[in-house]
């Protein structure tokens, strides 16, 4: 049996998710007005399942919540739960915790966070 090669070139998965995570972003970092302090309760669309609140005072909480937020957030979630300030400050070490291809996405968007990574080293 002969194997034939689609007609169309098939994206792969790194281009799709790449896409996803590009159209998600903020207009401008300074549309993060999510909280500062306090407890945030996820939605179950950002989070069907383990942990849904965060305490973000608690540095080790507040890293869950934005990797989580980052993920699986949509544009309307990363402004309404995820802090510029926050965001920014926590960057140098955010930037290890999470997928490549969302690290990647943000800082070619947002040329601050690479400037805030360097700044911290």
């Amino acid at each position: 049996m002969a194997v034939t090669s689609p007609p169309h070139p098939v994206p792969d998965a790194a281009e799709i998710l790449r896409a996803r995570y590009a159209r998600r972003l903020p207009a401008r970092l300074e549309d993060l007005a999510g909280p500062a302090h306090g407890l945030v309760d996820l939605p179950l669309h950002v989070v069907w399942s383990g942990r849904r609140s965060f305490e973000v005072d608690r540095p080790r909480a507040r890293m869950g919540l934005y990797r989580t937020v980052l993920a699986e957030g949509q544009r309307e979630d990363l402004a309404r739960f995820l802090d510029r300030d926050l965001l920014i400050g926590q960057w140098p070490v955010l930037r290890t915790l999470i997928s490549s291809l969302i690290r990647d996405v943000w800082e070619e968007a947002f040329p601050e966070l690479t400037l805030a990574r360097t700044s911290a080293a």
